[in-house]
């Protein structure tokens, strides 16, 4: 079990550095056989060090996890923001939600940060937080949730749920993709765009406003 001691604060340089030392020996080596002194050698600090600001190697662990999750949720947030916050006409749905699909499929589910993810969670799932206490298990979908909810009041949607709408657009569009491709790259993959399109289109037809 993590620890309950009380863990400094300490510099953010060092916090750092032993996020990410940590992150590179977690997936070179697998978080079993890496050792608090090999993240400590690695990051430039004491293992005193270590066990100060993260209490024990399964606490780093989850504090690596939460900042690829963090860094995720962040390009989520900021594509939304970008794609579709303020949309008041209907011409603009379609295209709009073609545009974040895109965007998150080649920028975040191609991305590092969504690799390295995936490889903890086949690899040290034993070791994270259950599922159903991550922060960030769900903070996603209800972003796109609230994005749903906002263009409803605008007129643009009818979403009843928008947790549910926003389960749905990701079935339809980066579920199907990651499906049957494997992969989410439109850049490097021309098949990528006709099935978001289509996606897209299967959600606005059941989503669209009246």
């Amino acid at each position: 079990m993590p620890t309950e001691k009380t863990l400094r604060a300490g510099s953010t340089q060092k916090r750092t550095a032993i996020l990410s030392a940590a992150r590179e020996l977690f997936l070179t080596e697998g978080f079993d056989r890496s050792s608090v002194d090999a993240v400590a050698a690695r990051a430039g600090v004491s293992k005193r060090t270590v066990y100060d600001y993260f209490g024990d190697k399964q606490t780093l662990l989850h504090a690596v996890f939460d900042e690829v999750g963090q860094s995720l949720l962040a390009t989520v947030e900021r594509t939304l923001a970008d794609t579709l916050d303020g949309l008041t006409d209907a011409a603009e749905l379609e295209p709009a939600l073609v545009d974040f699909s895109m965007r998150i499929a080649t920028d975040m589910l191609d991305s590092a940060e969504y690799t390295t993810l995936q490889r903890f969670v086949r690899t040290a799932s034993g070791h994270l937080p259950h599922p159903d206490d991550r922060a960030l298990t769900d903070t996603p979908e209800e972003s796109m949730g609230e994005r749903f909810a906002a263009l409803a009041r605008a007129g643009l949607l009818d979403v009843p749920d928008p947790r549910l709408a926003a389960d749905h657009f990701i079935a339809l569009t980066f579920g199907v993709t990651l499906s049957r491709l494997g992969s989410a790259n439109a850049v490097k993959d021309p098949r990528v765009r006709p099935l978001i399109v289509a996606g897209v289109r299967a959600f606005l037809r059941a989503y669209r406003s009246a």
